[in-house]
């Protein structure tokens, strides 16, 4: 910016000076440049980061106003109405990346990194980390065409739909044109990002969700993880001590199950006051303004946990996003740290809460109000050791805490290969089928149950099925400091208090945004770095009990 005015007056000097009062022109010239530099210099200081963080956040006024057209496309829209959906949320995000780009707010944030790199900045320490936060973010939508962003965001939309179209028909045919060209897509944008990187195409679109998360971290997460687990679920089959099996699987009236999600979530600190609950055929969370939290859940009339645990993991998101500053929203104090981190909060409350004896004992009573027939003669007991059946199964948001990881694997693989192109869509139904038979024993009848269950191809995610189980280990980790902090965690869950939980969680993890990485964020927490151990330990010690082993 500074070499544009400094070129725009140079050439009016040229153009004036040919008048006969040249003299006085020039020493007009001279005090109204001098007047130019010391503004540009004074923005330097403050004026330029307020730019960047007003241009920060009129992106996302863009972006929210896409997220809630695409809410209302998962909850309401018309099936006919998709593709103008589609040409309204690619215009907006197109315009929100227009202004995550546009030249000003680049040459303003590049000034802005190189004082701090160069050690002469002068602002305080939030405002430099959303420098290097917000630059960090500049380098990759710089690699990104408006073209490119524009379709990608129109083929999310019109692949929901028609992966929604698909399921419900259980023909994975219908749906295969529309994910190749996906596929196809996030590898473009894959190998985009990493160019001029050490990282593969496929660790390019993780780092969207996990910055800085490679292959070869997460391999080994996996590889140590999975071996303990296989181990624990071969003992947990062969023991002859077993939960009732259909506690969880009796008729219920959805309205019952609707009026009991909504009590839960309130209770554990979801704010109806700044979000709401609604249900589609994916749950998700999703944040259209720093007051306006929208979480949705689905209902199974045979299958209790169904619409409750999805209501709690989804409330953890909720109460996450919730916890943040919403005067930064649009900035990375008003930005969550990592998919990982997100899901650790999800994945706490739906199961080291809601799976624990003490929720249970606090939450027996309703249950034998709403369905007296059903859990009236129930115990305590009872209820607890179904909310805690292991078995493998085929859906993975039912899944239990046990096998749930090894469903997270099988994506995680067969993903990398996708984007790498050793695999196929032709080729990915029967990979899928026989990764369940081999890894859980279970075998795929329908592709609604199969290949088609879970939205994220659909909508471009790549990359994304590794931070569950990341939050998971994440969320065992800081479980167990937050037992050893609170006085009395248990019996205050049972007692249906769960608001010291909600604030520790504020107060480690939600207030600092993105002003500290995940690892930063566990490890201050904890003390430690990340480690298989927790989960590992406290699915043995809650598990070994129950089971006998």
């Amino acid at each position: 910016m500074r070499c544009i005015l400094a070129g725009k007056a140079f050439l009016k000097i040229a153009l004036d000076l040919q008048s006969p009062n040249w003299e006085l022109t020039l020493q007009s010239h001279i005090n109204h440049f001098s007047f130019l530099l010391s503004i540009n210099v004074h923005m330097s200081i403050n004026e330029k980061y307020q730019h960047i963080c007003q241009t920060a956040k009129q992106a996302a006024l863009l972006q929210s106003a896409a997220d809630a057209l695409e809410w209302d496309e998962r909850t309401g829209m018309p099936p006919a109405a998709g593709e103008y959906r589609a040409e309204q949320v690619a215009c907006l995000r197109g315009m929100a990346h227009q202004k995550r780009t546009e030249t000003r707010y680049c040459e303003y944030l590049e000034q802005l990194h190189d004082e701090l790199e160069a050690g002469s900045a002068r602002g305080a320490q939030l405002q430099n980390v959303s420098i290097r936060k917000m630059h960090r973010d500049l380098q990759r939508d710089k690699k990104l065409s408006t073209d490119l962003v524009e379709h990608l965001a129109a083929l999310t939309v019109r692949g929901q739909q028609q992966w929604d179209a698909a399921r419900n028909k259980n023909q994975y045919n219908d749906f295969k044109p529309t994910l190749n060209e996906m596929i196809n897509c996030k590898r473009e944008v894959g190998n985009i990002l990493s160019d001029g990187t050490n990282k593969s195409a496929y660790e390019s679109l993780i780092d969207e969700y996990e910055p800085d998360a490679t292959t070869g971290q997460i391999d080994q997460l996996f590889t140590e993880l999975r071996t303990p687990l296989v181990q624990l679920i071969q003992q947990i089959h062969d023991s002859k001590q077993q939960p009732q099996k259909d506690i969880f699987h009796r008729p219920l009236p959805i309205h019952s199950q609707r009026q009991l999600s909504r009590e839960v979530a309130q209770a554990i600190g979801f704010s109806f006051d700044r979000g709401r609950l609604d249900e589609t055929s994916h749950p998700f969370c999703t944040t259209l303004g720093p007051n306006d939290c929208r979480i949705l859940t689905r209902y199974d009339s045979n299958h209790l946990g169904t619409g409750l645990f999805g209501t709690m993991h989804e409330a953890g998101h909720g109460m996450y996003e919730q916890g943040l500053d919403p005067e930064s929203f649009g900035l990375p104090l008003g930005s969550y740290a990592s998919l990982g981190i997100h899901e650790s909060q999800s994945r706490m409350w739906e199961n080291q809460v809601g799976r624990s004896r003490p929720f249970w004992h606090w939450i027996a009573a309703r249950l034998k109000t709403l369905f007296p027939s059903d859990y009236a003669s129930v115990s305590v007991d009872a209820l607890y050791f179904a909310a805690n059946e292991i078995k493998p199964s085929l859906i993975r948001v039912e899944a239990d805490e046990a096998t749930y990881n090894l469903h997270i694997i099988i994506r995680y693989d067969l993903e990398k290969q996708l984007i790498e192109g050793s695999l196929g869509v032709n080729e990915l139904q029967e990979a899928w089928n026989e990764r369940y038979e081999q890894d859980l024993g279970v075998i795929v009848e329908q592709d609604s149950d199969g290949v088609l269950q879970d939205v994220h191809w659909s909508a471009g995610l790549f990359g994304y099925f590794p931070t569950y189980t990341i939050g998971n280990l994440i969320a065992a980790q800081l479980f167990a400091k937050a037992e050893q902090s609170i006085d009395q965690l248990d019996q205050k869950i049972s007692e249906g208090q769960f608001h010291e939980l909600l604030d520790w969680t504020r107060d480690k993890v939600h207030r600092h945004g993105r002003s500290m990485t995940s690892e930063e964020i566990v490890h201050q927490a904890t003390n430690q770095t990340l480690s298989p151990d927790y989960l590992i330990d406290y699915l043995r010690k809650k598990l070994e009990p129950l089971y006998r082993l």
